[in-house]
């Protein structure tokens, strides 16, 4: 009898310590989403560097799947424009249809009937990032190579690579126009301009203070995923990224990101690398457009949107704070001097010349300023209101997570000039509309203007006029 309840306290007392252990867990709050990114990293560089190489093939096939089931990626020229030092604008709409749906079936529909026969185009979604739970900064491959050939800097992730194919990119490198200069065209005479080469470019062109904004625009700074942390996203320790690293000689190569300002990370948006070209006439920066002046835009950009908009990761990994007085204003006032690429068609008030144009580009600009409502947002000369408007997407679909990323509407977006468009392609903000007859299509649906066949021909054809 002694022997038993000797026992029956004994089990007692071994149980007590993982009862209480289980009452602990049980009383834990549940884990709740942050907006601060881990400081601490719980796993060794060289375990994070093998599990994500190791998943890049799958992730990178996963999005790979994306693209195909949302377009047709063929490299098919319009045969009726270049950029211009050549390369091909592509052409043709390229976003898939749902089965058994026309473009002009789709055009008489209302947003509800869109939305509720789950008949938007696929490629008219939100465009996730590559490895949206992931996100930061991805190069082409181009720029990527070049920069290493220049500079030995690698800008090459172990984890991921660019997704869109390059024949839907702007030519590479772009071409400079400078607002100062226009008597000589293209100065950066077909050269990627960077720190090895940016004095001998335009030393006599530029002025010292100009000069040495150039230089801080090519200097490599750390950011999010190119640092020499230990949670970086490059296999040896980064110098970091420059800002004409995206904004390749004062244009744009398409490179991604995800936007910072915007919490849980799938709701973050993808963002297509805007052009820097004619910011001297735009009056509002940054992915949300709080920022109202191109300094501002330079200051912050760097300190907020290299670190995902977390300053105390920014400190951790090397923020580099610009001296407003000086730095930000000779960046500042060299990106002021990019100017739009010649648009010999257009006269002195941004519409066409009739002695130049064609009749179909004469034809699209009237649907551009009549049935087509462009001109409500997008006013000449430089085709842009410096405003934003909300496009309320979320009217023609049901919210879904894709790969990482919730198909939420975007809010307000800014109206981006469309002088040189057709230069810039992808586009939208997060480059979902991969040639100017998807982005004609999308709009016809977005502001419901029920455009016939021959009118969106037209309209395209205005637009590579620009």
């Amino acid at each position: 009898m002694h022997a038993r309840r000797r026992m029956r306290w004994t089990f007692l007392l071994l149980a007590a310590p993982i009862l209480y252990v289980g009452v602990l867990q049980a009383q834990e709050p549940p884990k709740r989403k942050s907006s601060f990114s881990p400081v601490v990293p719980q796993e060794d560089f060289a375990s994070v560097m093998k599990r994500m190489s190791g998943a890049k093939a799958e992730v990178m096939a996963r999005q790979k799947s994306l693209l195909a089931d949302r377009y047709e990626l063929g490299n098919r020229p319009s045969g009726d424009a270049t950029m211009f030092r050549g390369k091909a604008v592509q052409g043709g709409v390229r976003a898939k249809l749902p089965a058994g749906v026309t473009w002009e079936a789709l055009g008489t529909m209302t947003p509800d009937q869109i939305r509720d026969r789950g008949a938007w185009p696929l490629g008219f979604l939100p465009l996730p990032h590559p490895n949206h739970p992931e996100g930061g900064m991805l190069f082409p491959q181009f720029h990527i190579d070049e920069i290493k050939k220049q500079e030995q800097r690698d800008l090459q992730r172990f984890d991921l690579d660019f997704d869109l194919p390059d024949h839907f990119l702007p030519e590479f490198p772009a071409p400079i126009f400078l607002i100062t200069r226009t008597d000589l065209g293209d100065v950066s005479q077909g050269k990627l301009v960077t720190i090895d080469n940016f004095f001998e470019l335009f030393d006599g062109i530029l002025n010292p203070k100009q000069l040495e904004g150039l230089r801080l625009l090519l200097t490599p700074f750390p950011q999010q995923q190119f640092n020499q942390t230990e949670d970086r996203r490059t296999v040896r320790p980064s110098r970091g990224v420059a800002c004409l690293d995206c904004h390749s000689n004062g244009h744009t190569n398409a490179s991604t990101h995800l936007i910072g300002d915007i919490r849980p990370q799938e709701f973050r948006r993808r963002i297509e690398t805007p052009s820097l070209r004619g910011v001297n006439i735009q009056r509002l920066f940054g992915s949300q457009r709080a920022l109202k002046t191109v300094e501002d835009f330079t200051e912050f950009e760097q300190r907020a949107a290299y670190f995902d908009g977390d300053p105390v990761i920014a400190t951790k990994k090397g923020v580099n704070p610009l001296e407003r007085g000086s730095q930000v204003h000779f960046m500042a006032e060299f990106q002021e001097l990019l100017d739009f690429p010649p648009a010999p068609k257009l006269a002195i008030d941004g519409k066409l010349d009739p002695r130049k144009a064609g009749e179909a580009e004469m034809r699209g600009q009237a649907v551009f300023f009549g049935k087509a409502q462009c001109a409500t947002c997008h006013v000449p000369p430089y085709y842009t209101d410096n405003t934003m408007h909300n496009l309320k997407l979320e009217r023609f679909f049901k919210a879904q997570n894709i790969n990482g990323r919730m198909t939420s509407g975007d809010g307000p977006i800014k109206t981006f000039p469309l002088r040189g468009i057709k230069e810039s392609p992808p586009y939208l903000n997060d480059g979902r509309l991969l040639t100017l007859d998807d982005t004609v299509e999308f709009f016809n649906l977005v502001l419901e203007t029920h455009l016939t066949a021959q009118e969106k021909k037209d309209l395209v054809a205005f637009l590579k006029a620009l």
